[in-house]
């Protein structure tokens, strides 16, 4: 975006957008993750699950807070949420 933002006040053209998906992540649960990655590494969709699917969703999270939030008040998020009872819905999908 900052580059297309940058070429419009230049009086560039700007580049077509063309969409990417990497794969979706749903957690089932406190403790039951699934997910499907798009073949951006072996050429071919991955099912995932499990720890490994969990790990990727907490992560993918945090980096989503933090580029919104910044980092102080996505860390103050992480800590809240470990402290605090769980009041929210137990699904979730990104």
């Amino acid at each position: 975006m900052a580059r297309q933002i940058e070429r419009r006040l230049r009086g560039q053209p700007l580049r077509p957008y063309t969409y990417r998906d990497f794969g979706s992540l749903v957690s089932l649960g406190k403790w039951s993750t699934v997910g499907n990655l798009m073949g951006f590494l072996f050429g071919r969709g991955i099912f995932v699950e499990g720890v490994f699917a969990q790990i990727m969703y907490r992560s993918l999270r945090l980096l989503h807070e933090r580029a919104i939030n910044g980092t102080p008040r996505a860390v103050l998020g992480v800590l809240a949420r470990a402290l605090a009872q769980r009041t929210g819905p137990q699904v979730k999908l990104h």
